[in-house]
């Protein structure tokens, strides 16, 4: 799962981009309103952590923006104006959740996951294809009822595949998901991700479920070995 935090405060933005790393997130931080627009007009978020006080475009302006030009991403407020008079304004402006600083990060991460939940109109954590089981919360993946061990990009692949089974996902959307905005290394790291991922979740299987759409990406879906498939699956 994808977040962009947007803090003018550099260190809070810094920890707080370190906090949701550490909680398994792919994060970008910026620290304005018009580096943020940029960034969400140019990559696919799961939610967005947004000061209110920004320098350039503040928060219910940067949101205004977004909801305007059709942008759903979920956008959770972090500010220190407590005001109710605030929080309606922001809720109006389109936001999905208010948190006032100084807050508790536990309850940030909870917050997170109900916003994106709520946002995804799921009620579990729990995603499943076939006899493979993907736990959100737990970060966890079995297939058949057996653990899968997993890296960590490895399972925000795998996460991001589940949650879009069946559609044909291109390298650049899965670039997008697993590494920032700054992200400039070898193009192939998708290739050698997918490669691991296959062995780990398809081996010794009769029914494969990471096929490669040649020339166009991968996806995620359930589907018997078959000589006739050999030409475009593999």
């Amino acid at each position: 799962m994808k977040v962009l935090v947007v803090e003018d405060e550099q260190d809070m933005c810094r920890l707080i981009v370190k906090t949701l790393k550490k909680a398994g997130y792919s994060v970008d931080g910026c620290f304005n309103g018009e580096e943020a627009l940029s960034y969400l007009l140019g990559a696919e978020y799961d939610a967005v952590l947004l000061d209110v006080m920004m320098p350039k475009l503040d928060g219910y302006g940067l949101l205004k923006k977004l909801r305007d030009r059709g942008v759903e991403t979920p956008v959770m407020f972090l500010t220190a104006r407590d005001a109710v008079a605030d929080r309606v304004k922001g809720l109006d402006y389109g936001a999905d959740d208010y948190l006032v600083k100084p807050f508790d990060f536990d309850e940030l991460l909870a917050r997170i996951r109900a916003m994106t939940r709520k946002q995804a109109g799921r009620h579990s954590n729990r995603f499943c294809i076939a006899d493979l089981t993907v736990d959100v919360k737990q970060m966890t993946a079995s297939r058949n009822g057996r653990q899968i061990p997993l890296l960590p990009k490895e399972f925000s692949i795998l996460e991001y595949m589940i949650r879009n089974q069946g559609i044909v996902l291109s390298r650049e959307q899965l670039e997008n998901q697993i590494w920032n905005y700054e992200y400039s290394g070898s193009s192939n790291n998708i290739d050698v991700y997918i490669s691991r991922l296959r062995k780990k979740i398809d081996n010794g299987h009769c029914v494969k479920l990471l096929h490669t759409i040649r020339g166009v990406g991968w996806t995620l879906r359930a589907e018997e070995t078959g000589e006739k498939n050999e030409k475009f699956y593999s």
